[in-house]
């Protein structure tokens, strides 16, 4: 499976905020946007033009596709998906984005980031329903339980991302059993309700024009 495996704190640097791709990293005096708040490369420093309309459409895009750790290819499978559906397509989006099973695991605080999340899920660590589901991109539905095998709950990983969930903020669209390592999905996510500010309306113009 194709995936992203450069320097994450680039990214982040690239859109001049904190995506929290690191986990416990990115609240510590080593994130990178701590040390470097300014864009990678030889002219990170310079003030560059002002943007044009496709710079911002594509750089929201790009910012997003970072955060959810999804490839060109996939990410247009979702936009199309969105378009197809009833509604503003730009909620449709991110409803779809953010109900996606790595997704979730991660906004329940049970792993540190979802990148570690998606391993989780790929090493049948993760049960949907009870059952083993090792599909990162599986759409949940309202009301189904996520939880923790009861053999992979001493996981250091797991215990220390449970730890440290009081330094995330907590979302209204899921409900959390830390005790038991488990949770669920209890209403639809809204963009509003999502800690890193979006410009959904970029990115539909952007493909829009495809």
């Amino acid at each position: 499976m194709a995936r992203y495996t450069e320097a994450k704190c680039k990214l982040c640097r690239r859109e001049g905020m904190k995506l929290f791709l690191k986990g416990e990293r990115c609240y510590s005096s080593s994130c990178a946007m701590e040390r470097r708040p300014y864009a990678p490369g030889h002219h990170g420093r310079r003030r560059g033009r002002k943007p044009s309309d496709y710079k911002l459409q594509l750089r929201e895009k790009q910012k997003v596709r970072s955060i959810y750790g999804i490839l060109e290819r996939q990410f247009r499978l979702y936009y199309a998906e969105a378009n197809r559906r009833s509604g503003p397509t730009g909620e449709n989006l991110f409803n779809l984005l953010e109900k996606r099973l790595d997704n979730v695991v991660y906004r329940l605080g049970l792993a540190p980031s979802r990148d570690a999340a998606r391993q989780l899920v790929r090493h049948k660590h993760v049960l949907v329903e009870g059952q083993v589901c090792d599909i990162p991109s599986a759409q949940l539905r309202l009301g189904q339980q996520v939880s923790i095998r009861p053999l992979s709950r001493n996981i250091p990983m797991i215990l220390e991302a449970v730890k440290n969930t009081a330094r995330r903020e907590r979302l209204p669209f899921v409900m959390v059993d830390e005790q038991n390592l488990a949770g669920q999905l209890v209403a639809e996510p809204r963009l509003s309700d999502l800690p890193v500010p979006i410009q959904e309306n970029l990115i539909v113009e952007l493909y829009s024009k495809v």
